[in-house]
């Protein structure tokens, strides 16, 4: 079989040129030289008389969105209700985060209900390893069907022979097209494989999920393009040393992005956690400096979780600040601030803080909670344990409004806290909860007075 014409492109400013370089010698941009596979410019259909007209709005009929439950609560929310059919979506995660895991017992679970069979393409592991892992999770079916191959050409056969009603495709960076001389896993590789799955989904109806690894900086490795062609983009997110996940919808053509879902890695495969909160405070200290409960919005869901700070007397030239959980950049502004604006001298203090539980926050309604811990710690004064903080902090030492505070005060009086620290602009009079006392502030001074 003859080999497909590849060109190299430059990504920036379009220059073709026969063969790699490292620099382009159009617009002088590096590494924007990338192969692509050389097609053939094809006639329009319009040149030959047939004429695409467009529609009014009003007049095209709505249609709804077939979905197929994977009987994982959790994993359903993500999605927005279920599996839409021909619908193409990416699960990312660093490696031993638990995709192949999560995916094997989706598997199971639709094999189950559907009326055809599950497809698991593995270019990773052998089918054998699977079956281990089927067994040890306890998830095996007659209608899931297991093939090792790396060769798309193979797959896409296989894919036409069988015509399965979920396809799973572990991992996209293995997969390679024998058109393409580039090494699996290359950007032209990625999205080649991609626009071809892309294809098969839409044509046959047929429901997939692509498994993308991620790099260093956190981003799904390959072209950003493959972001853009698929039509959800899930995130899997947590410590591999602990045993809680977070699935994340960064796209969703077919739902909300505002959901997650919360899992528990266990020996019987992921777990669904109906009240993280619990969980996460589960072993919090008592009588500890430096340590406070603040409730992080995560899409539409209200977590409590614990922030811990410690400050002590720094042996280098240069203090160490180091942030666990936390936006580091907001981190060393609430620093900033407790030093410039209410004069805590943490110049000679190495400081550290930390969100318990192996979950990260983003979000600046942390500010609030990660100044007061900061405080306690350095002024070895215990915040009390029925206390709730949050807000975001500003560079003159204010205490913004933040959003859903209503729903962030239920989930606090949920889990039996009585006092909640929270800004003063907008704060009602009364709590939504009975025995729930709000403490508005608008400043961080009227905060620390909590420690006082």
């Amino acid at each position: 079989m003859a080999k497909t014409q590849t060109l190299v492109r430059c990504q920036s400013c379009g220059y073709i040129s026969p063969k790699w370089m490292g620099k382009c010698p159009d617009c002088g941009e590096w590494n924007t030289m990338l192969e692509e596979v050389a097609r053939e410019a094809k006639k329009s259909p319009s040149a030959k008389g047939v004429s695409v007209k467009s529609r009014e709005i009003g007049s095209i009929e709505s249609i709804g969105q077939s979905r197929m439950a994977t009987k994982i609560k959790e994993f359903d929310r993500v999605l927005g209700g279920g599996i839409v059919q021909g619908s193409l979506m990416l699960l990312g995660g660093v490696p031993g985060i638990g995709k192949s895991t999560l995916l094997l017992q989706v598997a199971n679970n639709v094999a189950a209900q559907a009326p055809g069979k599950v497809l698991i393409v593995s270019a990773e592991e052998s089918c054998e390893q699977i079956k281990l892992r089927a067994d040890r999770l306890g998830r095996v079916s007659p209608n899931q069907l297991i093939l090792a191959e790396t060769d798309f050409d193979r797959i896409e056969a296989e894919i036409e022979e069988v015509m399965p009603s979920l396809i799973i495709i572990d991992s996209i960076q293995t997969v390679y097209c024998p058109d393409i001389t580039s090494a699996p896993g290359s950007i032209s590789q990625v999205r080649e494989v991609s626009a071809r799955l892309l294809r098969i989904a839409k044509s046959l109806k047929i429901s997939t999920f692509i498994v993308g690894h991620v790099t260093k900086d956190g981003s799904i490795a390959g072209p950003k393009i493959m972001e853009h062609i698929v039509d959800t983009v899930l995130y899997f997110e947590g410590d591999t040393h602990r045993n809680y996940r977070i699935i994340r919808a960064v796209k969703n053509r077919f739902g909300s992005t505002n959901e997650v879902g919360i899992f528990e890695m266990t020996a019987a495969g992921l777990a669904e956690v109906d009240n993280p909160s619990a969980l996460f405070l589960a072993e919090r200290p008592t009588g500890s400096p430096g340590s406070v409960v603040t409730v992080a919005s995560e899409g539409n869901r209200q977590l409590l979780v614990e922030i811990q700070a410690l400050t002590t007397r720094s042996y280098t030239n240069v203090p160490r600040r180091l942030s666990t959980g936390l936006d580091f950049n907001r981190f060393s502004l609430v620093l900033a601030v407790l030093e410039k604006r209410m004069g805590m001298e943490l110049g000679a203090m190495d400081v550290f803080a930390n969100v318990t539980g192996g979950i990260r926050l983003s979000e600046p309604a942390t500010d609030l909670a990660v100044a007061l811990a900061v405080a306690s710690s350095q002024r070895e004064k215990v915040i009390p344990e029925d206390v709730v903080a949050f807000g975001e902090v500003g560079l003159t030492g204010e205490v913004r409004f933040v959003s859903l505070m209503d729903d962030r005060i239920k989930e606090a009086a949920r889990l039996g806290f009585t006092r909640v620290i929270m800004p003063g602009q907008k704060a009602r009079k009364s709590a939504p909860n009975e025995g729930v006392e709000l403490i508005a502030v608008k400043t961080i001074d009227e905060a620390l007075n909590i420690l006082k």
